[in-house]
């Protein structure tokens, strides 16, 4: 992009209609409410239909899984997710190089919205056409859809999280938000109501697919846009004001991939992810042939509901816990669960009630992955801040976010090929109703006149997908615990969040720079924002007025009046939630010092100790991860200002 260009980009983005609606230096309930649950919700829920329904579309209603003998489906989503891996690399390092007003995520996610919307429309808008132009268009638009717009989209929307502000406690919080918006679609829209109400009604008909595909892709627009609107990137803002230096990518990439933490992460995620993706794909098939009939429209509503119902206990219930025990051992005390249920729908893989019992022990094991990880990730990019010097979140949201995209390409493949090799009996689509036997599980009549044909499948595709909903998740389980165990990275946050903080201070003394407190640099920014803002409205209702014949006094007057109380009621809104905050933090204290008071001498002796002993074994440990963290600091220094001797870093 040209200098020219990503100038104008810049001003165009200055203009207070692509402001933040957010003021305020801490995370308020408008920002978690519409920014991390609600705004998230359109592209979450298009995407999640995706990974659920996307293969059922072309396997039983366009019927691709015949093309080149099956290989079609197999190799198709591959060497699409090798591009998809490829774009999110480069959206990665596009975003960390990216510097506006407004951050260097959120103007993707403004830009993502109608890209979102239109591609998620082609991606079903499939003319009649041969196999040859039929293929050509299921790659092109695959590919539109997951490597151009979702990837814009879920490289800035995983980012808003770590962006959105350096408190632990408040970042854990929108994490959770976050998190559910996930979970509400995907498992409660997505496998209850989709499955009972939609799905049903589509059949095999194309017409009818089309219609409710194109109907869910146009919601996500004016979702995107709420989420862009409502969130703040307030780490970013830190920065705000500063030269910042440019970072090579082999460094950006030696930050990431040398941190052990960052490994066993991203290890952690693949593996968790490839299955995860396999069972999700698994899902309809297993309630349609295993456990039910052909979308009857209540064995997977069932199976989901019972094995969903913890997803929405734990939006209470797990962030008290990690906030008590830890994020990471809450983790993997979950994990060890999630293995048991595993177990119990394995064992009895077609007796619904036992492996109803079975899902519901799983997700209760599973509740802290599904709303933890992301803080925890947060964490560790903070870790990577103080370890290096410098940030690497497109980065390392860049890898993630490659395992997410690698792993849906390699698991509908492997998924494909497994249904394709067992001997899988795709339902058809007919005029007329044919005569029942025992080949056949049953006919439906589809809305559009037609019927859908729908076979039994031989006992090798049922232990195929047995394997594929509940085998693999179950050894997963175990494994996850073991790899996460050695992830205590959040023990010595606090130290290395004060480090970052004085070496920012440092710097700019260094420079001969006054240092201002982050936050006071942000207010101050907004001030002469607004300022900016109020000379520029002032002048064009002068203007206004003057054409229209009004006083343009009063109605400035008028004007300032509204804004005063603007200015007093979110002042106010503000100062009550830090009275609130307060009161909270007094009330925990009191009620701490109220539970040592009642304990027995001898047992207040062993808890104080104990404690002691962890603040000894915490200080220990941060002693001996400064003086490693330090020397690579230092290293990375000098790699940095060698850089800058060649002239690459201006």
């Amino acid at each position: 992009m040209s200098l020219s260009k990503s100038k104008e980009r810049k001003e165009v983005l200055g203009l207070p209609i692509f402001n933040s609606r957010l003021r305020s230096r801490n995370v308020g309930k408008k920002e978690m409410w519409l920014g991390y649950l609600l705004g998230p919700c359109g592209a979450l829920l298009f995407n999640a239909v995706m990974g659920t329904y996307l293969n059922v579309y072309y396997t039983d209603v366009l019927g691709l899984g015949m093309v080149w003998g099956g290989l079609f489906l197999v190799l198709f989503p591959i060497f699409s997710k090798i591009v998809d891996a490829i774009t999110n690399v480069v959206m990665g390092a596009i975003i960390d190089r990216t510097r506006t007003k407004q951050g260097k995520a959120r103007p993707w996610l403004l830009l993502s919205a109608p890209l979102v919307a239109i591609s998620g429309i082609v991606l079903f808008l499939i003319p009649e056409m041969n196999e040859v132009a039929t293929v050509i268009w299921v790659v092109v638009s695959y590919n539109l859809y997951y490597s151009v717009a979702y990837t814009m989209y879920n490289m800035s929307h995983n980012l808003m999280v770590p962006l959105s502000t350096r408190n632990s406690s408040q970042r854990g919080v929108l994490a959770v938000f976050n998190n559910v918006a996930s979970v509400m679609m995907s498992g409660i829209v997505v496998a209850l109501i989709f499955p009972m109400l939609i799905i049903p009604s589509l059949g095999t008909s194309k017409g009818l697919w089309i219609g409710a595909m194109a109907a869910l892709s146009a919601i996500s627009l004016p979702l995107i846009l709420l989420e862009y609107f409502f969130t703040k990137e307030r780490v970013t803002a830190e920065s705000a004001g500063t030269i910042e230096k440019k970072i090579p990518l082999r460094l950006q990439l030696k930050a990431v991939f040398s941190d052990r933490y960052m490994l066993v992460l991203l290890a952690y995620f693949l593996l968790f992810t490839v299955t995860s993706q396999i069972k999700n794909i698994a899902l309809p098939y297993y309630c349609n042939y295993v456990l039910g009939t052909y979308n009857d429209g209540i064995t997977q509503t069932m199976v989901s509901v019972l094995g969903g119902i913890p997803m929405g206990i734990g939006i209470f219930a797990v962030w008290p816990l990690a906030k008590k025990f830890g994020k990471k051992n809450v983790t993997v005390a979950g994990f060890f669960i999630y293995a048991l249920g595993g177990a119990i729908c394995w064992l009895f893989p077609t007796n619904l009630p036992l492996f109803l019992v079975g899902q519901f022990v799983k997700n209760i094991g599973g509740l802290p992955c599904a709303y933890v990880f992301m803080a925890l990730f947060s964490d560790t990019l903070d870790h990577l801040e103080w370890k290096n010097g410098f940030r690497s979140d497109g980065i390392a949201m860049s890898a993630y976010s490659v395992i997410t995209t690698a792993a849906a390409g390699i698991c509908t493949g492997i998924f494909n090929g497994g249904l394709s090799a067992s001997g899988y009996l795709a339902p058809e689509t007919a005029s007329e109703a044919p005569d029942l036997t025992s080949a056949l599980q049953k006919v439906i009549a589809n809305s559009d006149g037609t019927y859908s044909v729908i076979y039994n499948q031989p006992s090798s595709v049922i232990t195929t997908l047995v394997l594929f909903f509940v085998g693999i998740e179950t050894i997963g389980g175990i494994v996850y615990a073991l790899m996460l165990m050695g992830v205590n990275v959040e023990k010595t946050l606090p130290y290395k969040q004060a480090a970052i903080r004085l070496r920012m201070e440092k710097e700019c003394l260094a420079e001969g720079k006054e240092w201002i407190e982050p936050e006071t640099r942000v207010e101050l920014e907004q001030e002469r924002a607004d300022k900016e803002a109020e000379e520029a409205y002032e002048s064009e209702l002068r203007e206004k007025c003057l054409k229209r014949g009004l006083d343009d006094d009063e109605e400035l007057n008028r004007h300032l009046v509204l804004q005063e109380e603007k200015r007093a009621k979110a002042k106010l809104s503000e100062e009550n939630a830090e009275r609130k905050a307060a009161l909270k933090e007094e009330k925990a204290k009191a009620k701490k010092e109220r539970k040592l008071e009642a304990m027995p001498p001898e047992k207040r002796e062993a808890y104080e100790r104990r404690m002691e002993e962890r603040k000894l074994r915490d200080a220990a440990r941060w002693k001996k991860e400064e003086e490693a963290g330090e020397k690579n600091y230092r290293k990375m220094k000098e790699e940095l200002a060698s850089y800058d001797a060649k002239g690459e870093g201006k």
